[in-house]
Protein backbone atom coordinates (compact mmCIF):
# COMPACT_ATOMS: atom_id res chain seq x y z
CA UNK A 1 0.00 0.00 0.00
CA UNK A 2 2.65 2.18 0.92
CA UNK A 3 4.67 1.93 -2.51
CA UNK A 4 1.11 3.13 -4.36
CA UNK A 5 1.22 6.22 -2.71
CA UNK A 6 4.65 7.22 -3.83
CA UNK A 7 5.22 9.36 -6.47
CA UNK A 8 5.33 8.50 -10.39
CA UNK A 9 8.28 10.28 -11.71
CA UNK A 10 6.90 12.51 -14.70
CA UNK A 11 6.09 11.11 -18.02
CA UNK A 12 9.22 13.62 -19.23
CA UNK A 13 11.53 11.97 -16.97
CA UNK A 14 10.46 8.50 -18.13
CA UNK A 15 11.24 9.41 -21.84
CA UNK A 16 14.53 10.86 -21.33
CA UNK A 17 15.72 8.09 -19.29
CA UNK A 18 14.26 5.60 -22.09
CA UNK A 19 16.22 7.23 -24.73
CA UNK A 20 19.56 7.81 -22.48
CA UNK A 21 19.15 3.58 -22.61
CA UNK A 22 19.21 3.57 -26.12
CA UNK A 23 21.75 5.79 -26.70
CA UNK A 24 24.01 4.01 -24.25
CA UNK A 25 22.94 0.32 -26.09
CA UNK A 26 23.57 1.81 -29.42
CA UNK A 27 26.77 3.33 -28.44
CA UNK A 28 28.43 -0.28 -27.04
CA UNK A 29 26.79 -1.86 -29.99
CA UNK A 30 28.85 0.33 -32.25
CA UNK A 31 31.80 -0.43 -30.31
CA UNK A 32 31.67 -3.98 -29.84
CA UNK A 33 33.59 -5.78 -33.23
CA UNK A 34 31.61 -8.18 -35.20
CA UNK A 35 33.09 -12.16 -33.97
CA UNK A 36 35.64 -13.57 -35.36
CA UNK A 37 36.10 -15.54 -39.17
CA UNK A 38 32.42 -13.57 -40.02
CA UNK A 39 31.32 -11.36 -43.05
CA UNK A 40 28.93 -8.51 -42.39
CA UNK A 41 26.01 -7.69 -45.20
CA UNK A 42 27.99 -4.77 -46.26
CA UNK A 43 31.39 -7.21 -46.87
CA UNK A 44 29.16 -9.95 -48.69
CA UNK A 45 27.78 -7.09 -50.30
CA UNK A 46 30.92 -6.10 -51.69
CA UNK A 47 31.60 -9.82 -52.54
CA UNK A 48 34.20 -10.32 -49.62
CA UNK A 49 34.29 -14.35 -48.41
CA UNK A 50 36.35 -16.18 -45.70
CA UNK A 51 39.60 -18.17 -46.38
CA UNK A 52 39.00 -19.77 -42.52
CA UNK A 53 35.91 -20.59 -41.14
CA UNK A 54 37.48 -20.61 -37.45
CA UNK A 55 36.52 -24.37 -37.16
CA UNK A 56 38.33 -26.45 -39.44
CA UNK A 57 41.29 -25.93 -41.80
CA UNK A 58 39.47 -26.69 -44.71
CA UNK A 59 40.30 -25.35 -48.02
CA UNK A 60 44.14 -25.30 -46.75
CA UNK A 61 46.61 -27.95 -47.21
CA UNK A 62 50.55 -28.23 -46.52
CA UNK A 63 52.41 -27.45 -49.30
CA UNK A 64 53.10 -30.03 -51.35
CA UNK A 65 50.70 -32.95 -49.16
CA UNK A 66 46.85 -33.28 -49.14
CA UNK A 67 46.16 -32.21 -45.97
CA UNK A 68 47.53 -29.67 -42.71
CA UNK A 69 50.25 -30.76 -40.80
CA UNK A 70 51.30 -28.53 -37.97
CA UNK A 71 48.86 -26.39 -37.32
CA UNK A 72 45.79 -26.16 -35.23
CA UNK A 73 42.26 -24.13 -34.86
CA UNK A 74 41.16 -23.34 -31.37
CA UNK A 75 38.87 -20.35 -29.78
CA UNK A 76 38.57 -19.50 -33.69
CA UNK A 77 42.37 -19.08 -34.60
CA UNK A 78 44.26 -20.81 -36.78
CA UNK A 79 47.79 -21.51 -34.97
CA UNK A 80 51.19 -22.38 -36.70
CA UNK A 81 52.55 -24.69 -33.96
CA UNK A 82 56.32 -23.57 -34.89
CA UNK A 83 57.54 -27.29 -35.68
CA UNK A 84 59.27 -26.82 -38.62
CA UNK A 85 62.52 -24.97 -40.21
CA UNK A 86 63.00 -23.74 -43.47
CA UNK A 87 60.88 -26.61 -44.90
CA UNK A 88 58.24 -26.14 -42.72
CA UNK A 89 54.87 -26.69 -42.66
CA UNK A 90 53.85 -24.15 -44.63
CA UNK A 91 50.07 -24.01 -45.73
CA UNK A 92 48.34 -22.67 -48.99
CA UNK A 93 45.25 -22.66 -50.02
CA UNK A 94 42.95 -25.18 -52.06
CA UNK A 95 42.74 -21.91 -54.62
CA UNK A 96 44.60 -20.33 -57.34
CA UNK A 97 43.64 -16.10 -57.02
CA UNK A 98 45.18 -13.53 -59.93
CA UNK A 99 43.74 -10.23 -58.56
CA UNK A 100 42.43 -9.73 -55.36
CA UNK A 101 42.18 -7.69 -52.23
CA UNK A 102 43.37 -9.82 -49.13
CA UNK A 103 42.97 -8.70 -45.22
CA UNK A 104 43.95 -11.12 -42.47
CA UNK A 105 44.93 -10.32 -38.52
CA UNK A 106 47.87 -11.97 -37.39
CA UNK A 107 50.11 -11.98 -33.30
CA UNK A 108 53.55 -13.06 -33.33
CA UNK A 109 54.85 -15.06 -29.97
CA UNK A 110 58.16 -14.04 -29.35
CA UNK A 111 61.11 -14.56 -32.01
CA UNK A 112 58.59 -15.75 -34.81
CA UNK A 113 58.86 -15.58 -38.10
CA UNK A 114 56.45 -16.01 -40.45
CA UNK A 115 54.86 -14.45 -43.99
CA UNK A 116 51.81 -14.50 -46.55
CA UNK A 117 52.58 -15.54 -49.93
CA UNK A 118 50.45 -14.89 -53.10
CA UNK A 119 51.30 -16.62 -56.71
CA UNK A 120 52.45 -20.05 -55.36
CA UNK A 121 52.94 -22.58 -57.30
CA UNK A 122 53.41 -26.19 -55.74
CA UNK A 123 53.93 -28.57 -58.73
CA UNK A 124 57.62 -28.76 -59.50
CA UNK A 125 58.43 -27.00 -56.39
CA UNK A 126 60.22 -27.44 -52.88
CA UNK A 127 59.27 -24.70 -51.16
CA UNK A 128 56.56 -21.98 -50.97
CA UNK A 129 58.82 -19.24 -50.78
CA UNK A 130 60.22 -20.08 -54.67
CA UNK A 131 57.99 -18.76 -56.59
CA UNK A 132 55.59 -16.33 -54.82
CA UNK A 133 56.16 -12.85 -53.35
CA UNK A 134 56.25 -12.76 -49.36
CA UNK A 135 54.59 -10.39 -46.99
CA UNK A 136 56.96 -10.53 -44.26
CA UNK A 137 55.60 -11.39 -40.56
CA UNK A 138 58.83 -11.23 -37.82
CA UNK A 139 59.34 -10.10 -34.33
CA UNK A 140 60.97 -6.97 -35.18
CA UNK A 141 62.08 -5.83 -31.56
CA UNK A 142 63.46 -9.19 -30.20
CA UNK A 143 64.62 -10.98 -33.05
CA UNK A 144 67.97 -12.74 -31.86
CA UNK A 145 69.85 -10.84 -35.25
CA UNK A 146 70.19 -7.49 -36.66
CA UNK A 147 67.21 -7.90 -39.81
CA UNK A 148 68.11 -5.74 -42.78
CA UNK A 149 65.61 -2.97 -43.53
CA UNK A 150 64.00 -5.47 -46.30
CA UNK A 151 63.63 -8.38 -43.66
CA UNK A 152 61.04 -6.10 -41.17
CA UNK A 153 57.55 -6.74 -40.94
CA UNK A 154 55.03 -5.73 -43.48
CA UNK A 155 58.44 -6.02 -46.20
CA UNK A 156 58.30 -7.61 -49.74
CA UNK A 157 61.00 -10.13 -48.64
CA UNK A 158 64.35 -9.14 -50.18
CA UNK A 159 62.79 -6.81 -52.45
CA UNK A 160 61.03 -4.14 -50.88
CA UNK A 161 61.34 -2.24 -47.41
CA UNK A 162 58.50 -0.66 -45.39
CA UNK A 163 58.62 2.86 -45.54
CA UNK A 164 57.79 2.76 -41.72
CA UNK A 165 57.48 0.67 -38.81
CA UNK A 166 53.69 0.07 -38.06
CA UNK A 167 53.21 -3.18 -36.19
CA UNK A 168 51.90 -3.39 -33.01
CA UNK A 169 53.97 -5.67 -30.20
CA UNK A 170 54.82 -9.30 -29.96
CA UNK A 171 51.11 -10.72 -28.75
CA UNK A 172 48.45 -8.03 -30.11
CA UNK A 173 46.61 -8.19 -32.86
CA UNK A 174 48.11 -6.73 -35.94
CA UNK A 175 45.49 -6.37 -39.27
CA UNK A 176 47.23 -6.75 -42.82
CA UNK A 177 45.82 -5.92 -45.91
CA UNK A 178 47.02 -7.17 -49.79
CA UNK A 179 46.10 -5.24 -52.75
CA UNK A 180 47.20 -7.29 -56.21
CA UNK A 181 45.68 -6.15 -59.18
CA UNK A 182 47.64 -6.27 -63.11
CA UNK A 183 51.19 -6.40 -61.81
CA UNK A 184 50.27 -3.46 -59.08
CA UNK A 185 51.00 -4.48 -55.35
CA UNK A 186 50.01 -2.61 -52.23
CA UNK A 187 50.87 -3.74 -48.91
CA UNK A 188 49.15 -2.22 -45.75
CA UNK A 189 49.44 -2.56 -41.96
CA UNK A 190 47.08 -1.25 -39.35
CA UNK A 191 45.84 1.47 -42.02
CA UNK A 192 48.95 2.25 -42.94
CA UNK A 193 50.50 1.77 -46.75
CA UNK A 194 54.06 0.66 -45.97
CA UNK A 195 54.93 -1.06 -49.42
CA UNK A 196 53.80 0.25 -52.88
CA UNK A 197 55.36 -1.60 -56.17
CA UNK A 198 54.99 -2.38 -59.67
CA UNK A 199 56.19 -6.49 -60.89
CA UNK A 200 57.87 -7.45 -63.90
CA UNK A 201 59.06 -4.21 -64.73
CA UNK A 202 63.14 -3.01 -64.92
CA UNK A 203 63.17 -1.81 -61.57
CA UNK A 204 61.49 -4.94 -60.23
CA UNK A 205 63.91 -7.34 -62.30
CA UNK A 206 66.97 -5.43 -61.05
CA UNK A 207 66.33 -6.30 -57.61
CA UNK A 208 65.42 -9.81 -58.15
CA UNK A 209 68.82 -9.74 -59.92
CA UNK A 210 70.79 -8.21 -56.91
CA UNK A 211 68.95 -10.41 -54.22
CA UNK A 212 68.41 -13.45 -53.39
CA UNK A 213 65.78 -14.58 -55.86
CA UNK A 214 68.75 -14.83 -58.73
CA UNK A 215 68.91 -18.35 -57.46
CA UNK A 216 65.33 -19.14 -57.65
CA UNK A 217 64.88 -19.61 -61.37
CA UNK A 218 61.02 -19.89 -60.85
CA UNK A 219 60.07 -16.52 -58.80
CA UNK A 220 57.98 -14.37 -59.84
CA UNK A 221 57.08 -15.89 -63.29
CA UNK A 222 53.33 -16.90 -62.42
CA UNK A 223 50.90 -14.65 -62.86
CA UNK A 224 48.59 -16.65 -60.38
CA UNK A 225 48.64 -19.17 -57.97
CA UNK A 226 48.09 -20.11 -53.89
CA UNK A 227 47.92 -18.14 -51.20
CA UNK A 228 50.18 -19.44 -48.31
CA UNK A 229 50.88 -19.03 -44.41
CA UNK A 230 54.27 -19.56 -43.47
CA UNK A 231 54.96 -21.96 -40.17
CA UNK A 232 58.57 -20.75 -39.89
CA UNK A 233 59.34 -21.48 -36.21
CA UNK A 234 57.97 -20.21 -32.88
CA UNK A 235 53.59 -19.75 -32.70
CA UNK A 236 51.80 -17.26 -34.98
CA UNK A 237 48.36 -16.82 -34.79
CA UNK A 238 45.56 -16.09 -37.51
CA UNK A 239 42.20 -14.93 -37.60
CA UNK A 240 39.52 -13.18 -39.82
CA UNK A 241 41.17 -14.19 -43.35
CA UNK A 242 39.36 -12.52 -46.04
CA UNK A 243 39.27 -12.21 -49.97
CA UNK A 244 37.70 -10.37 -52.85
CA UNK A 245 38.73 -11.29 -56.52
CA UNK A 246 39.07 -8.07 -58.49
Amino acid sequence: MFSSLMPKPPVFGRIALSLGTLLVATTLAAQTPPPSNTLTAQEKAAGWRLLFDGRTTGGWHTFGRDRVVGWDVKDGELIALGQGGDHANDIVTDEEFENFELVVDWKLAPRANSGIFFNVVEQGYDTVYATGPEYQLIDDDGWPDKLQDWQHTAANYAMHPPSRKAAKPVGQWNHTRIVVKGGHVEHWLNGVKVVDYEMWTPDWQRRVQAGKWKDYPGYDKAKRGKIGLQDHGNRIWFRNIKIRVN
